[in-house]
């Protein structure tokens, strides 16, 4: 168990934002900063349009992405955590390649349910140059992802989309037989219908705001798939774990955000099931909020180490 109390050392988002600066990359962002209640320029972090026009200007400054755009009512990441999830796993792949952090094209992520905004893979091409696929239920998720794509030279050649036509699948028909992948990661819907994400988003919006809100719109965006799904966060995973068994050769490490701890008991009793050689978790702290990255791998230590080796670095 790793506990992490901050972001992670190598994460660009530890100190305050320079809004200063940002504006530079992003000149519509000045619109929206002004003081705060002690002085200190900010945004309405309550407002979605000027958290959207927040990360423009971080994706442009910090990661080289000049053109970001995501469709109207989807979800709108917070990409300091996001970015503390991929440091993570550069972490995990290093302990089987003699501690050295392992970059380039050899490396190759797969993320599931990349949704809108291609986050994770943009964070992880940038700062690592890795390689991804990232897989979508949503068609029109994927032709999000293709636009960001193409409209970002650093982006094309390094991250390819695939629809996954089957909403029970998660990595039948996404992987073949004959690819390796280093890991996979995935962000769950973790709500168990639309009423629970409505209230959820509600007590996010009091929680920003201080005051009461009536409003049932989903305020920070997202569509019905990144939200929620059948059985909730718990059922969605379980589903993954039991899935990876069949590819396990073909992934060093499977992980997965995990948001609810009461979950943790239930998962890592489906991975004793089926018999994983190795589990690990990561947690994550963002202001007030604990997540936690699970990590599991059927590979044993001395295959891992086989499997870094055979990296072209």
């Amino acid at each position: 168990m790793s506990n992490t109390k901050t972001l992670h050392p190598r994460n660009f988002h530890n100190n305050r934002y320079d809004f200063t600066t940002l504006i530079k990359s992003q000149d519509s962002l000045k619109e929206f900063v002004k003081p705060n209640k002690y002085g200190d320029l900010s945004i309405d972090f309550a407002n979605p349009e000027a958290v959207i026009t927040l990360n423009k200007a971080l994706l442009s400054h910090f990661y080289g992405i000049k053109n970001w755009e995501i469709p109207k009512g989807y979800l709108c990441p917070p990409i300091p955590g996001r970015a503390d999830y991929i440091h993570h796993i550069a972490d995990l792949l290093a302990l089987s390649n003699n501690g050295k952090i392992p970059k380039g094209k050899a490396i190759k992520g797969l993320d599931v349910g990349v949704g809108a905004n291609c986050i994770y893979p943009i964070i992880g091409v940038s700062v690592y140059g890795w390689q991804f696929l990232g897989s979508d239920i949503e068609k029109s998720s994927i032709e999000s992802v293709l636009n960001i794509i193409n409209s970002n030279e650093i982006l094309k050649e390094n991250i390819k989309v695939l629809q996954q036509e089957n909403p029970s699948n998660i990595f039948v028909n996404i992987i073949n037989k004959d690819e390796k992948y280093d890991f996979t990661l995935c962000n769950p819907p973790f709500h168990k219908s639309l009423d629970e994400a409505l209230a959820g988003n509600k007590r996010k919006v009091q929680n920003l705001t201080k005051q009461k809100s009536t409003k049932s719109a989903l305020n920070f965006g997202g569509k019905n798939n990144e939200l929620w799904c059948e059985g909730g966060e718990i059922v969605f995973i379980k589903n993954m774990i039991k899935e990876s068994l069949a590819f396990s050769k073909n992934c060093l490490w499977f992980t997965t955000l995990v948001s609810k701890k009461e979950n943790l008991p239930f998962i890592y009793k489906a991975l004793k099931d089926l018999k994983a050689v190795e589990v690990k978790t990561i947690e994550m702290a963002h202001g007030q909020k604990i997540s936690r990255i699970v990590a599991w791998t059927f590979l044993p230590k001395d295959e891992q180490k086989t499997w870094a080796k055979n990296r072209v670095n």
